[in-house]
Parts: C-alpha cells; sequence; structure tokens
C-alpha cells in the first residue's frame, strides 16, 4: 500500500491540531505520529517498510486523517 505523499505533508504539516485532539488521551505521543508520518515521507509512502508498532500508529491515527476532508 502506498500513502498519497501529497495529502500525507498536508496532514503532517497543517493538521496538527487534528493529530493532536485524535491522539488526547490515548498514551501516544503527537511525536511518535509525527514519525511515522515522516518516516513514510522519507520513504515514498511505503506502508510496508513500517514496523508492527508504526502500522498501529499509521492506521489508528494518519490513516483517518487522511480519509477524511479538511475540516
Amino acid at each position: 500500500m502506498k500513502v498519497d505523499l501529497n495529502l500525507l505533508k498536508n496532514v503532517i504539516s497543517k493538521r496538527t491540531a487534528e493529530i493532536e485532539r485524535s491522539v488526547a488521551g490515548t498514551g501516544y505521543l503527537v511525536k511518535t505520529v509525527m514519525g511515522v508520518g515522516t518516516f513514510l515521507l522519507d520513504n515514498e509512502g511505503e506502508v510496508d517498510l513500517l514496523s508492527a508498532k508504526q502500522k498501529v500508529t499509521f492506521e489508528k491515527f494518519l490513516l483517518p486523517l487522511l480519509n477524511t476532508p479538511r475540516r
């Protein structure tokens, strides 16, 4: 699976408030989610390169934002 790099870049650079809201109270850190997004940007959006923990972070926090239009 590949991620739309332009959309991902938009999410991690301009929608950080949405990331912060989605992470709040979960025990995850915003910088962890941002790190997974940056890793994907650096690796051409190849989700298959993520570790198991990174995939969970991606699927739980970034994927829903990628599938939701900007509010």
